[in-house]
């Protein structure tokens, strides 16, 4: 994986580095994630494979940290890694252990309960998971194809965005999607009104696949007017390179004194308007409905909690055929014992989804 340098820009590999200064960076990073303390020179003299001085450790160190791949958190104190030097140490460095007995054991008996009920499964197995890491579980269960009652859509950030699905067997459901650019909290709760007040027990296939065809009636109604419009030489469409276009009107203001023109007018105004606003809830409806091995995410990668300085290490769980539907991860402080973490999530994973096809 490449990386980027802190001060120049330029791109900074694994492979760019000699083995002196690799060998002294994994072991910084070893040993902080091991105490959760800065690394100095002196305790690397004792460690290193070749025996060189505190004095050319120091000046390792000094590279590294230029290269943005270490940080020094006092004045005259070791280092410890950066974000950026975490995630090459995960690329590059990081050797998985096997899950011990003790984990699995404690995993597989989440499974003892012959309950058919999935969700206390997985509440057991999210518990498990969490003991055996001592982190915060995460377990993303499977999506629902139920009836809904209510629907939210809750704006988190510029880029991100929760649905709130409550089913109408009083399942809730959350589901976190990227808005489309320029779509504000106004338009969610907007979109999020229409749909709560147009649900009628359907389920989210049903409700995208009814707003797409309201999008195409729209369109259609559009179109006739506005070729009447065209026909008698009143207004022209632009497409300017998009799909829908503009209608351009010619002389609107002789036009008014036409009460039948007028009227057209202002009909295809309102039409117009519904066909965007159709459009945005469809679009809703379908990043909602959309909602990859382990992957980890190390502080502001992840946008969920990069303001607390913490980790996720997430792997996906599938049904009986292969298809990806849902996720269980492990959250905890950037330091995390990555090489023990991941083996963990991984069975994890498998064991939900073993559950799930098992159980439909």
């Amino acid at each position: 994986m490449t990386t980027n340098d802190r001060t120049t820009g330029s791109p900074t590999a694994l492979s760019d580095l000699n083995d002196r200064s690799r060998e002294v960076f994994r072991r910084v990073v070893e040993g902080y994630l091991e105490t959760g303390a800065p690394v100095g020179s002196r305790t690397l003299t004792r460690s290193l494979s070749e025996q060189v001085s505190a004095a050319t450790i120091r000046n390792v160190m000094q590279d590294l940290e230029y290269l943005g791949l270490l940080d020094s958190p006092h004045i005259s104190a070791g280092r410890v890694p950066t974000q950026m030097g975490l995630r090459m140490f995960v690329d590059g460095f990081l050797e998985v252990g096997e899950l011990n007995a003790s984990d699995k054991q404690s995993l597989d008996s989440t499974l003892g309960s012959n309950t058919a009920d999935v969700g206390a499964a997985l509440d057991r197995i999210g518990s498990a998971l969490s003991h055996a890491t001592h982190g915060a579980s995460v377990v993303l269960a499977p999506k629902r194809e139920a009836p809904i009652k209510h629907i939210e859509f809750v704006s988190l950030a510029q880029d991100r965005a929760l649905v709130v699905l409550v089913f109408s067997d009083g399942h809730v459901e959350n589901r976190l999607f990227q808005p489309p650019p320029g779509h504000t909290p106004s338009a969610m709760r907007e979109a999020a009104n229409y749909l709560n007040a147009h649900l009628a027990d359907r389920t989210l296939g049903t409700l995208r696949g009814e707003m797409q065809r309201e999008v195409e009636t729209r369109r259609a109604q559009i179109d006739e007017i506005a070729n009447h419009l065209i026909e008698a030489g009143l207004a022209v469409w632009d497409a300017d390179g998009n799909e829908y276009g503009r209608l351009i009107v010619r002389g609107r203001s002789n036009l008014l004194s036409e009460a039948a023109e007028a009227e057209e007018l202002e009909r295809i105004r309102l039409l117009f308007d519904d066909l965007e606003r159709k459009r945005d809830i469809a679009e809703f409806l379908e990043l909602a409905e959309a909602g990859d091995g382990v992957r980890i995410f190390i502080g502001s990668e992840n946008k969920l909690f990069s303001l607390s300085g913490s980790a996720l290490v997430v792997s996906p769980y599938m049904n009986a055929d292969r298809k990806i539907v849902g996720a269980v991860g492990v959250i905890g402080p950037t330091r995390l014992n990555y090489g023990r973490i991941v083996p963990i999530v991984d069975y994890t994973a498998q064991l939900v989804g073993k559950l799930i096809a098992d159980r439909g």
